[in-house]
């Protein structure tokens, strides 16, 4: 099983902690692109349009302002950096030692900066979007998408994908054919109507994140074997769950919320 999360748009940064070490990352065969990118962030972050750039409000200047100093800052394990509510809801940082290695070996965050990394790649607090088109690099999902599939598409071959990314990360990579791939969607029903929401999908995500690292079963296999796990969260979290065809591409798996 393969999980694929989005960062987080807002970061905790961490008051104290070893500096950026890229070649501590996982994903070596990223470094290169990663130290690319780095530098362009921090170029961009020190004009005075940084802001526009990178698509954030002024209010937001302080966090810009971070992105020139990175490789100085302070790094924590990422399930202590990312924040929001699908981290919340995540549990990430609150696992087991049983969990937390589950996670390790089974979450992926894609990234506009760090390409893709697991919840143990000690990070600084950052500030940048997968959506930017990045003075110097270009649109990062079309710079990331090559190298993502390199270090990516081996470990999703034969393997079941749950991929709770937003519409910016899901351009970076797309697994192979040989995989699995299952996008969850989160509908909200009210009074008989369903429709697509961003807040409950969030935290709908990250509950079933939660819940797939932390069940006592073994992780399901296939797209059926998911639908079975994501089904007994009805009636506690969910009110139904329903697995689309299969179809080109992913198939779907749609949480319904109240």
């Amino acid at each position: 099983m393969l999980v694929l999360l989005p960062p987080s748009e807002g970061k905790t940064s961490p008051p104290r902690g070893p500096a950026l070490d890229l070649d501590a990352l996982s994903s070596p065969g990223l470094t290169p692109v990663r130290e690319k990118v780095l530098d362009a962030l921090a170029e961009v972050s020190r004009r005075p349009d940084a802001a526009a750039v990178l698509g954030v409000g002024a209010s937001l200047a302080d966090e810009v302002l971070r992105n020139t100093v990175l490789r100085e800052a302070p790094t924590a394990p990422a399930r202590r950096v990312y924040t929001g509510v699908l981290y919340g809801a995540a549990g990430l940082d609150s696992l087991t030692p049983a969990a937390r290695r589950r996670a390790h070996e089974s979450v992926r965050v894609v990234s506009g900066l760090w390409g893709a990394v697991t919840p143990e790649d000690p990070l600084p607090a950052y500030r940048l979007s997968m959506s930017t088109d990045l003075p110097g690099i270009g649109p990062l999902a079309s710079a990331w998408r090559g190298p993502l599939g390199v270090e990516l598409d081996a470990r999703a071959d034969g393997e079941l994908v749950v991929d709770c990314r937003s519409a910016a990360y899901l351009a970076a990579w797309h697994p192979p054919r040989s995989a699995d791939w299952v996008a969850v969607r989160v509908l909200r029903e009210v009074d008989g109507v369903r429709s697509v929401v961003s807040h409950h999908a969030k935290h709908t995500r990250g509950v079933l994140t939660r819940h797939l690292l932390t069940r006592r079963a073994r992780p399901p296999r296939d797209a059926e074997g998911l639908a079975a796990a994501a089904s007994e969260l009805v009636g506690d979290v969910l009110l139904a769950v329903e697995l689309g065809p299969p179809a080109r591409g992913a198939r779907t798996l749609s949480l319904v919320v109240a």
